[in-house]
């Protein structure tokens, strides 16, 4: 009898022991799981759900916005819930996120293997710029210096755009253009796009 009872302890502990070997495995399996999650990858988590974040920009700027679109250094929030238009901003221009708690944890929940990368997640910020040159869409470019350029994009180049200054809100007329700048897509903190876009 007191042999069962001695065997039972044994048991007992050997159980004990591999529970907490196992919880060990499982919490460093999750440890090296985090660090290999990517901020993009955390950013995907949050295109098109319902959750905004509140994004800290160089500049100073907060844009309080949902992520509805995301590309290979961009990402593009929908700040102005009243009027059209969105706000194109480099994945360096971000300094900061603030968002919910269950959001954050949320974002870092693992995606399943089934999910399908989209193509335009491998847009690069240029590509953004170029196809706001081909629709020709009233702009502002937000500068890291702090600076604000209105007016119409005209070429966007391998690593820099050309902006033709005019009134913001008017279309782009030659007569209307007060001055034409060079801006180097490191500069741009982020671009306030004043058409509805479509992703």
């Amino acid at each position: 009898m007191r042999w069962d009872r001695f065997f039972e302890d044994i048991e007992d502990q050997l159980e004990s022991e591999w529970e907490a070997e196992r919880a060990a495995l499982d919490s460093e399996a999750e440890r090296l799981r985090l660090s290999r999650l990517t901020l993009h990858e955390r950013l995907a988590a949050m295109v098109g759900a319902d959750a905004s974040a509140t994004l800290e920009l160089v500049d100073g700027t907060m844009l309080d916005a949902p992520v509805t679109a995301l590309g290979a250094d961009w990402l593009l929030v929908s700040p102005w819930r009243t009027r059209a238009g969105a706000a194109l901003v480099p994945l360096a221009s971000v300094t900061a996120m603030r968002m919910p708690h269950a959001e954050l944890l949320r974002t870092a929940r693992p995606v399943g293997a089934a999910a399908k990368t989209p193509v335009s997640r491998r847009a690069t910020f240029g590509f953004a710029v170029r196809d706001l040159v081909r629709r020709r869409a009233a702009v502002s470019i937000h500068a890291t210096s702090a600076r604000v350029f209105a007016g119409t994009i005209d070429r966007a180049g391998a690593d820099h755009l050309d902006l033709a200054l005019h009134d913001p809100g008017s279309p782009r007329r030659r007569a209307d253009v007060s001055a034409y700048r060079i801006i180097p897509f490191a500069s741009v903190a982020w671009i306030g796009i004043d058409a509805p876009v479509a992703v």
